[in-house]
């Protein structure tokens, strides 16, 4: 008897759990919007993680949903998510009407997770304020200020790429490049000398590889995080891990320490926010900004570095394979860069960077091709009426921009997989809607930090283009893959390329 009774309450929570996720995942046929057929209990996230990037997956659904409709319907496991297939609709969404989604709706945890709280994740007023304090420390006269600083550790990046170009070595680029932009920021964030090229098993690289590496099952604690934000929170669960919570926390708090009781003031972001901790204001500026905490401080100089060393440093590096692969290329680029250096005297002053026009689309048609960022997400803060329809966006629903699946749309750019630095002319710019390049994202939430990283991207590969010539060999991944479980796209086998140092 006790048998039949358990085996009639299994069936019928079997039954329960089925009917409850199959009423979750016709949402969307019941609103009249089209949308992606979902895989029970999974959505369409099936293969994301394990045979595919999530970018992929996106441009899939973009691609099957796109001319139905302004927004399509696609699900995470049995949440519906709005899928944006319109311009028009993206730019309001961004921009016009950017009072309905000013929330990125990212797992935020200031008390368990204080590295969690910095301005990418964090949603509503406490944006806004922290937006208003940050903003002055990335205009262009501060980054004049760090310019120095980059071109110092190019110097010593042109060094150690000496004996791999005089040899003609075949290289994995992405690795250095990720040791070049950790070192560089590190400089520029903290003051300090990572020393990453000499070192590439330094501290501050293995705990930047751990952010971004996932295992199986850090990726399925980051899905399950992201899906039950409140039942996270309430366990006191992180996404930041603790070994990297407590490295940079610790190394935050000597250096300030030392800074502020030996009165060490540099040209570098730390010292910024040591300012806006200290006294709320920027020296120079008589504007009040409002103090940070210690903690506050911590989580923005945390993205600051991790944002800004693979961000880049995989923008060169699909930058570079681009131009091994494309020779002409490579050769307009590096003639523009010798004419700007010869014109300056031989330095790559601030000045000189910003002329080199050319490279500059280079690096547009490289994040065309492969944004880093592959996706730009929302939360509706209020019920939205999207304008020219019947559909409601409600309020508390994720909203995705696929950025990837727009900046390969043929529709958009003809010929897409052709690398093209020419799209990017003045001209062409304004023949496109202003939606469709978005690796930043655009309105009040574009990345903050796009001018230190477009210079740091440029120095770069400036620096390389001067003195090497890049080809591809047989490692060189062709066609381009990207690894599954990275949290952005990336070949899973590194980015090799032949270096070949040029002539005199």
């Amino acid at each position: 008897m006790d048998l039949t009774v358990l085996l009639v309450f299994l069936v019928t929570f079997v039954i329960v759990g089925y009917l409850y996720v199959k009423k979750k995942q016709s949402y969307w046929e019941k609103h009249g919007v089209p949308y992606v057929n979902p895989a029970f209990l999974i959505g369409n996230l099936w293969g994301v993680g394990t045979s595919k990037h999530f970018a992929i997956a996106l441009q899939d659904n973009y691609r099957e949903l796109k001319g139905k409709d302004v927004i399509g319907g696609i699900y995470f496991l049995t949440d519906p998510v709005a899928l944006i297939l319109d311009m028009d609709l993206m730019k309001n969404i961004l921009i016009k009407d950017f009072q309905y989604f000013h929330d990125r709706g990212v797992y935020v945890n200031e008390r368990d997770d204080p590295l969690s709280g910095h301005l990418f994740s964090l949603p509503g007023q406490k944006w806004k304020l922290m937006r208003a304090k940050l903003s002055p420390t990335f205009t262009s006269g501060k980054m004049k200020m760090m310019h120095s600083t980059i071109i110092a550790v190019a110097d010593e990046f042109k060094k150690f790429l000496e004996p791999y170009g005089s040899r003609n070595e075949e290289v994995e680029i992405k690795e250095m490049l990720a040791c070049f932009t950790t070192d560089v920021i590190g400089s520029c964030a903290f003051g300090i000398e990572c020393n990453s090229l000499k070192e590439p098993n330094t501290e501050f690289r293995r705990v930047g590889k751990q952010v971004f590496e996932f295992s199986g099952l850090s990726f399925a604690k980051q899905i399950a995080i992201q899906t039950f934000p409140k039942l996270a929170k309430s366990l006191r669960m992180s996404i930041t891990p603790p070994d990297v919570t407590n490295f940079f926390m610790k190394l935050l708090r000597e250096t300030i320490d030392y800074r502020e009781a030996n009165n060490v003031n540099r040209s570098d972001f730390l010292s910024l926010m040591i300012q806006l901790k200290n006294t709320g204001k920027l020296e120079g500026d008589n504007v009040d900004l409002g103090k940070l905490t210690f903690e506050e401080l911590a989580a923005q100089t945390f993205v600051f570095f991790v944002a800004g060393f693979e961000t880049s440093s995989s923008t060169m590096a699909f930058a570079l394979y681009e131009l091994a692969l494309n020779e002409e290329i490579q050769e307009r680029a590096r003639e523009e860069v010798n004419a700007v250096l010869e014109k300056h005297g031989g330095e790559f002053t601030y000045e000189a960077c910003m002329e080199l026009k050319y490279l500059d689309r280079v690096i547009q048609e490289t994040l065309r091709k492969y944004p880093i960022v592959d996706n730009l997400m929302r939360v509706a803060t209020n019920d939205y009426n999207v304008p020219g329809t019947k559909h409601v966006i409600p309020k508390g629903m994720g909203i995705l921009i696929p950025v990837y699946g727009i900046h390969r749309d043929p529709e958009i750019y003809p010929n897409p997989e052709r690398f093209d630095p020419d799209r990017f002319t003045d001209e062409n710019i304004k023949q496109r809607h202003p939606m469709a390049w978005l690796p930043f994202g655009e309105g009040p939430r574009i990345c903050v930090g796009m001018r230190f990283g477009l210079m740091q991207t440029r120095v770069g590969l400036a620096t390389i283009l001067s003195k090497y010539r890049l080809k591809a060999t047989q490692k060189t991944p062709i066609p381009m893959t990207y690894a599954p479980l990275s949290a952005f796209i990336s070949p899973p086998g590194g980015m090799w390329l032949k270096i070949e140092k040029l002539s005199s």
